[in-house]
């Protein structure tokens, strides 16, 4: 079927009624999105020529995208979360600022209420015998280079099969296993003991998957520690360091990858006298430069759904 109609009153009339956007009740600005999405939606049936099989074929995708849970691992796999950190780069450079650590995407597996030490945290509370003992180490400052006491570092990771704590389909991790948070000192500096992450792929019959197959796309990410950074003086930073040498470090699925977020790992020894599970230990130095306030405001907060549990 060839036929366009988008442009006939009687679907711009549809639109308009759908979204209620000429009427006084309700949310301005929720009509103004949903006549705005509606539209760009009725344009593509057109313009592409959609069938009403692909139609519905694309309603029952978006049923089990539901039922599987993955909404927010789509958005990172499809860019849309690489999209929104390109935008709030383009508005720091509209605002001059610069000069801090790279944003990079949250990713869906946060878990709020992890327990927060003084200087130094060990977060591995699980034995794992396929991962050696690492360590990130490294210093919070402000843009003019001087340390930032009493910042929150928080990290959170997957264990050597690919699995965060709280998702694990296999059930045998602890809640809060490698994830963790850790207060700067006086002189800015922070320490994380935990294990060396691997690389995960997303659920091989989940939603995400299944598109991705029909983009001839796959869906690895590359090894990698997510961190939270929070200061009450400073623009929260939300970020993702990647682990040197991983071969899908330029191959994300999920866009993440930042050049100057790939610190080099050392080989280092005395892990025994640090608690670690080895002597012979791996360590990550991560500096972290944190950006001013906007008069007087963060505008870096992302209010979106997130789990949380009481540690």
């Amino acid at each position: 079927m060839s036929v366009k109609v988008f442009q006939t009153s009687e679907v711009q009339n549809l639109l308009k009624a759908a979204s209620n956007i000429e009427g006084d009740q309700g949310n301005a600005r929720a009509k103004q999105i949903t006549h705005r999405l509606l539209s760009d939606l009725f344009k593509a049936v057109d313009d592409l020529d959609m069938t009403p099989d692909e139609i519905w074929a694309g309603v029952s995708y978006f049923n089990k995208l539901g039922q599987d849970g993955e909404a927010a691992l789509l958005a990172a796999g499809l860019g849309l979360e690489k999209f929104l950190d390109i935008r709030m780069d383009a508005a720091d450079r509209e605002a001059n600022i610069s000069g801090g650590t790279s944003r990079t995407i949250e990713g869906p597996l946060y878990v709020a209420g992890a327990p927060v030490r003084e200087g130094c945290t060990r977060i591995d509370l699980n034995p794992d015998a396929d991962a050696g003992p690492l360590v990130i180490r490294g210093t919070v400052t402000g843009p003019d280079g001087e340390p930032v006491a009493g910042a929150v570092v928080e990290g959170w990771h997957a264990n050597s099969k690919g699995f965060y704590s709280h998702f694990d389909p296999t059930g045998s991790q602890s809640d809060f296993n490698l994830r963790g948070a850790v207060k700067s000192g006086s002189d800015g500096k922070y320490e994380i003991r935990t294990l060396m992450p691997v690389g995960y792929g997303c659920p091989p019959h989940g939603a995400t998957q299944q598109l991705l197959n029909a983009l001839a796309r796959h869906g690895n990410r590359p090894a990698h520690v997510h961190f939270f950074v929070n200061s009450a003086n400073h623009r929260k930073l939300t970020t993702q360091i990647n682990i040197e040498g991983d071969p899908l470090i330029w191959d994300d699925f999920a866009y993440a990858t930042r050049e100057d977020l790939i610190p080099p790992v050392a080989e280092k020894t005395g892990g025994e006298t640090l608690g670690l599970k080895a002597d012979a230990y791996k360590e990550i130095e991560f500096n972290i430069v944190l950006t001013p306030l906007i008069e007087g405001k963060d505008n870096q907060i992302v209010q979106r759904p997130r789990v949380s549990v009481e540690a």
